[in-house]
């Protein structure tokens, strides 16, 4: 029986244009989608702008339209942008919209119907300027640890401390500039920390139920904390007027915080998708649904989705998700996205570039796995491989076989060889690659594809079709080599199409065949089957298209002086007077940038080439392990490392070597004079634990 799906991505905040960070989210979900549809499941992908909070409100303001405006504008822009990348929603909505709002307010209720909702009274800065709340980001000021200037209300940018707005040194309004004063407020929270929670989501996070990858049921786990020790804390759901959002029921002047309607827009969207389609809302959200749901969404907002979100589903009677789909972020050649060095790249510069949004989707696929590692953009590597792959490899069989076939051969196909190793490799491969995509593991099944391709071109090199031609007498044999070429050629587009939807189209075009599904992997075209003229499936990338994209993308994005604050109190305008320093010595806030974390040797081992390298996986309390490729060889056996602690620097930018990216360095004494040869690797105290910071 085929499967009943509801597929999401995490809404995208109506504030913003979409880059290719974000998309590898949508190109990846998108994928798994196209692959679902065409293995002939039901299958539903609905997404939604995210459109509520402050600084969609203070954004409108200050470009003088009304919020409604700002979002209706930037709808438009977004799903231009996804649709340019090939993002199939079946249901693109908007969280401001009646069929989310009667969601919420119905989640609510039954929430507070189940005792989960109390109200209190908190402290919280207010801008006596603007008259309004102003939420942590929204606040500034000096660093309590570090002292650094202009540091926003939750942590600081400098030295990686978290605290309250509160301890904020010499605070000031982001918005306005004005020193914000205390006010008391009664705000809503759901009981996160209720009994009730804590055991059912200890029981739905855990590795053992299979709802989270296990890095993330990993982190779950440390955020609940120890069994009989419940870390979990009550979360404020509400804001105080002014404020762009929807009421709370019976609360006037009180509106839902903006993350309590976000997840509940996957519900609106499916609901306003339901009655255009007459799909049943409640077979998919009612408790025993025997359908499946599944969230795509950012390793980042992993704590509103796998605690959060499931906990308000399952007490107001809903289905909670299948399974939550977490990934890494994406940097751009080893460093994260910057726009100042025309790296931050967004959606629309891609496209009007000239560049086709096809071979970013396979240098996507080529990448992506079902872990939450981070993916890296080589603009180098994205160059050579889209030419290699799916121009000199895939599209190149086509291209030296579908000719022959509309000159000599009125454009009708000779019989398949249906015993031939090429062919038979694909079929036989298909199911697994099947099990690869279900399983989102897109790399993998890259390289299964690119083998057999490579497989399909060594026939056509055997066969030779442009020497065939040339010679007399040899009519059958050409006839049978371009056949069975464009039958390997059909078959690999079947794999590809998931990632590359027109050009699969525009082979189901020139072969004159129906819509390509996963079945048609097991089927060969009929002798006298007629193709239609082959024309050009896929141009090669220009090296000076990247180049033209990443100068764009710097001139646009640069940021401006002052780092974009024009509403800066006059106070906060001076220039930092920065304190003359001696000789070698450096200020405290120069040590302070260098992020030393203390980290478990959790693997190391030789690398196979490198005369004095170690590699070291490293457990420094993230959620991925970080590798680091050491200079200890001569001094350490690998086995003798694992599982002691040691110091590393954990913001030194990654460096990309011959053997791999290393994304660190661990800290070593050695003597310069060589009176004590040796290197010794620095080790904290036994109690010290991985990511604690070293100051």
């Amino acid at each position: 029986m085929p499967r009943k799906i509801l597929v999401t991505s995490a809404l995208p905040y109506a504030n913003g244009a979409i880059h290719l960070g974000h998309l590898v989210e949508y190109i990846q979900t998108d994928i798994w989608v196209r692959f679902q549809k065409m293995a002939g499941n039901e299958c539903w992908y609905v997404c939604a702008d995210d459109t509520h909070g402050t600084p969609i409100m203070l954004r409108a303001e200050k470009e003088g339209i009304t919020p409604e405006q700002l979002i209706a504008r930037v709808h438009g822009e977004h799903a231009r942008d996804f649709s340019g990348f090939l993002v199939a929603f079946d249901n693109y909505h908007t969280t401001h919209s009646q069929e989310t709002r009667d969601c919420a307010n119905d989640i609510y209720l039954k929430l507070r119907a189940a005792g989960l909702i109390e109200t209190r009274t908190i402290e919280q800065y207010f801008d006596p300027v603007k008259q309004l709340f102003l939420p942590d980001r929204f606040i500034k000021g000096e660093c309590p640890k570090c002292n650094a200037k202009d540091q926003y209300g939750d942590n600081c940018e400098v030295c990686g401390a978290a605290y309250a707005p509160t301890d904020l040194i010499n605070p000031y309004s982001a918005v306005s500039g004005a020193k914000p004063e205390l006010r008391s407020s009664e705000h809503y929270f759901f009981k996160l920390s209720d009994p009730r929670c804590e055991a059912f989501l200890r029981q739905y996070t855990s590795r053992d139920n299979g709802v989270l990858q296990p890095e993330a049921a990993n982190k779950m786990q440390e955020w609940l904390g120890a069994p009989g020790e419940n870390k979990l804390t009550d979360w404020d759901i509400s804001r105080d007027a002014p404020y762009f959002g929807f009421e709370i029921p019976d609360a006037p002047g009180k509106y839902f915080y903006v993350w309590l309607d976000a997840p509940i827009g996957y519900m609106g969207s499916f609901k306003n998708l339901c009655g255009k389609q007459g799909l049943d809302f409640d077979e998919f959200w009612k408790p025993d649904a025997q359908t499946e749901l599944y969230h795509f969404i950012g390793k980042d907002i992993l704590y509103f989705h796998a605690l959060f979100w499931p906990a308000e589903l399952a007490h107001a009677g809903y289905r909670t998700p299948t399974k939550i789909f977490a990934h890494g972020f994406l940097t751009v050649d080893g460093a994260k996205m910057s726009k100042s060095r025309g790296t931050f790249i967004t959606a629309e510069s891609f496209l009007s570039t000239g560049l086709n949004p096809e071979w970013l989707r396979y240098y996507y696929a080529a990448k992506l796995s079902a872990s939450m590692e981070d993916i890296d953009l080589n603009l180098d590597d994205f160059v050579a491989r889209v030419n290699s792959d799916l121009v000199g490899k895939y599209v190149n069989i086509a291209s030296r076989s579908a000719g022959f076939i509309a000159k000599r051969f009125n454009g009708q196909l000779a019989p398949a060889d249906e015993n031939l190793p090429a062919l038979k490799a694909i079929q036989d491969a298909a199911g697994r690659i099947g099990e690869l995509y279900e399983a989102r593991e897109f790399a993998k099944a890259m390289r299964e594809i690119m083998l057999l391709t490579d497989a399909a071109n060594q026939y056509v090199d055997s066969v030779k079709p442009w020497e065939l031609a040339k010679q007399e007498g040899k009519e059958v044999e050409l006839h049978a080599a371009c056949s069975n070429a464009l039958n390997l050629f059909r078959l690999l587009t079947v794999l590809l199409k998931p990632i590359l939807p027109v050009v699969a189209g525009k082979v189901e075009k020139f072969m004159n065949i129906a819509p390509l599904a996963w079945s048609d992997s097991q089927s060969l075209l009929a002798a006298g089957h007629a193709i239609n003229a082959y024309e050009h499936l896929m141009t090669r990338v220009d090296p000076k298209l990247i180049e033209k994209l990443v100068e764009a993308n710097r001139e646009s994005l640069a940021p401006a002086p002052e780092a974009q604050s024009p509403q800066r109190h006059a106070e906060h305008q001076q220039k930092e007077i920065k304190p003359e320093v001696a000789g070698n010595l450096c200020t405290i806030d120069d040590f302070m940038k260098v992020d030393l974390r203390i980290a478990r040797i959790a693997n190391a081992e030789h690398v196979e080439g490198a005369d004095k390298l170690v590699r070291l996986t490293l457990d420094v309390g993230e959620e991925k392990t970080r590798n680091v490729f050491a200079g200890i060889k001569a001094a350490y056996d690998p086995a003798q490392l694992v599982g002691r602690l040691t110091v590393m620097v954990a913001n030194l930018a990654p460096r990309k070597m011959k053997f791999g990216l290393s994304e660190g360095m661990v800290l070593a004494a050695s003597d310069t004079d060589g009176k004590t040869p040796g290197i010794f690797l620095l080790a904290p105290d036994a109690g010290a634990q991985p990511g604690m910071r070293v100051k």
